[in-house]
C-alpha cells in the first residue's frame, strides 16, 4: 500500500476517517441520483465522457456533465459508474488535480485507453449486464472501440437517447445560451456565405459518389459557412447548430430567436430559392435526418466531428464518410483577404504583448505582480486592442 500522504492539498482515502481537502466535491447525492436513473433504464454501467454533441475541444458549462458528476474540472477524462462503483480515467496532466477534486467515492485510473476502461467494466459488470451511454456524446471511432472491446463478452453496449446525467442533474443544470448570434462583417471574411455554399455544392457535384446532402456537426463548420459567430462556449466564437446542405436546399438547425436581425436578413435574402436558408429548431436535427435518409439519397459527413448518434440514423449504403467534411478542408485554406486579416490580428496582439513585457519589466522589481495579476493584465491589454473578442484560451501564466 502507498505510504500515507503528508500533503494536505490532496485526498487520502486510506486514512480513517478519509481525508478530503477543501477543493474536493461531495458527490454522494449526485451518484445516488444517477444510479436511480440507471436502475430505471436497466443500465448496469454508464459511461460519461468530457465531450459535447459536436465533439468540441472546449465545452459550455451546460455540457460539463463529467465535471458536475465527479467534481473533476480537467478538460479530458472519462467516468464510468456502476451500481456500486465509480471510476475516473484521465491523463498525467491531471492526476494531481484529480486527487484534489475527487472525493472517496471515486477510483482514479491513471490512463486514458479505451482498453483499460473496457477491462474495468468487464470486471465490474457481470455477464448479461448492459453498458449504457448517450450515443450523441461519442464519436464514431470511440463508439466502435467500445463495441469491439465488449464484443463477445456477454455484456451489451446499450445506447440511450435520454442522457442519464442530465436527468440526475435536473433543474440545477445551467440553461442553454441565450446570447445573440451575429454576422461577421464582410471586411473580415473575403467571401460571402452564398459564395461558400456555391463552392461546397460544386464539390458535391464533382465527387465520384455524387452525394445529395452534406451534414455539418462541427460548430466551427456552420459558423464558417454562414459567416456567423456567437459565444456559446468560452474562448470560442461559435454557437450550437447543425447544417444539412443539399443541392437545392439549406437547413440550419439553430435557436432562431437568437439570430440578430442582420444575421436573419442575410440568411433569408435568397428566399425562395436554392440560396434560402430554412431555419429549423436545433433539437430537430435527428428527426429531420431520419426523414431525409428514407429517400434515394447519399449523405456526406466528416467522421471526426459527427457523433455516433447521428451517424447511426443514416443507413450504411447511403453514407459517404470521410475524416473531414469539405467545409473543414475549405475552411483550412485561407483566401488572400483572410491571410491579410490574420497578419493584422497578430500585429495587434504583438502590440499587447510588447506593452505587457514593458509593464512586467517596470513592475516585477517592485514585488507587486504574481502569475494571476499578470494574466489579468495581459487580458486587459488584449481587450483594449481594436476588434478584440477576447483571448482564444485562458492565459497559461507561470514564473520560476
Amino acid at each position: 500500500p502507498p505510504a500515507p500522504s503528508t500533503r494536505n492539498d490532496i485526498r487520502d482515502c486510506s486514512a480513517d476517517p478519509p481525508y478530503l481537502p477543501p477543493t474536493a466535491t461531495n458527490t454522494t447525492a449526485r451518484l445516488a441520483a444517477l444510479r436511480g436513473t440507471m436502475r430505471t433504464h436497466g443500465a448496469h454501467a454508464y459511461i460519461v465522457p468530457a465531450t459535447d454533441a459536436h465533439m468540441s475541444e472546449y465545452i459550455s458549462e451546460r455540457d460539463a456533465r463529467l465535471g458536475w458528476l465527479t467534481g473533476f474540472t480537467g478538460s479530458a477524462g472519462t467516468a464510468v459508474v456502476t451500481l456500486d462503483e465509480a471510476a475516473l480515467w484521465t491523463d498525467s496532466r491531471y492526476w494531481t488535480q484529480a486527487e484534489r477534486e475527487l472525493d472517496c467515492n471515486w477510483e482514479l485510473q491513471r490512463t486514458t485507453s479505451i482498453e483499460s476502461i473496457a477491462m474495468w467494466i468487464l470486471k465490474a459488470v457481470p455477464a448479461g449486464g448492459n453498458v449504457s451511454l448517450d450515443p450523441f456524446l461519442f464519436s464514431i471511432d470511440t463508439w466502435n472501440s467500445y463495441s469491439r472491446a465488449l464484443h463477445g463478452s456477454g455484456r451489451t453496449l446499450l445506447p440511450l437517447e435520454t442522457n442519464l446525467v442530465d436527468q440526475a442533474w435536473g433543474d440545477q443544470r445551467p440553461p442553454p445560451s441565450s446570447s445573440e448570434i451575429y454576422s461577421l462583417p464582410a471586411e473580415f471574411t473575403g467571401s460571402s456565405w452564398q459564395e461558400k455554399v456555391a463552392g461546397i455544392r460544386q464539390e458535391m457535384e464533382q465527387h465520384v459518389r455524387r452525394p445529395t446532402a452534406l451534414l455539418l456537426s462541427g460548430l466551427e463548420e456552420t459558423a464558417w459557412l454562414f459567416n456567423l459567430r456567437g459565444d456559446d462556449i468560452p474562448y470560442n466564437p461559435v454557437f450550437y447548430s447543425y447544417t444539412l446542405l443539399t443541392n437545392t436546399t439549406i437547413s440550419l438547425f439553430v435557436e432562431g430567436s437568437r439570430l440578430s436581425a442582420a444575421a436573419r436578413d442575410s440568411l433569408r435574402s435568397g428566399c425562395p430559392g436554392p440560396l434560402c436558408v430554412e431555419l429549423q429548431e436545433y433539437g430537430q436535427v435527428s428527426a429531420h435526418l431520419r426523414r431525409y435518409a428514407q429517400g434515394n439519397v447519399t449523405v456526406w459527413l466528416g467522421s471526426e466531428y459527427t457523433t455516433y448518434g447521428l451517424y447511426g440514423i443514416i443507413p450504411q449504403e447511403k453514407l459517404l464518410e470521410e475524416n473531414y467534411s469539405p467545409v473543414m478542408t475549405a475552411k483550412a485554406v485561407k483566401n488572400a483577404h483572410e491571410q491579410e486579416m490574420l497578419r493584422a490580428a497578430h500585429l495587434r496582439d504583438a502590440v499587447a504583448v510588447v506593452q505587457y513585457l514593458l509593464w512586467l519589466e517596470k513592475t516585477v522589481p517592485q514585488g507587486q505582480v504574481d502569475e494571476f495579476s499578470g494574466a489579468q493584465h495581459i487580458n486587459a491589454l488584449r481587450w483594449a486592442q481594436e476588434h478584440s473578442r477576447g483571448p482564444s484560451f485562458q492565459s497559461i501564466s507561470a514564473s520560476g
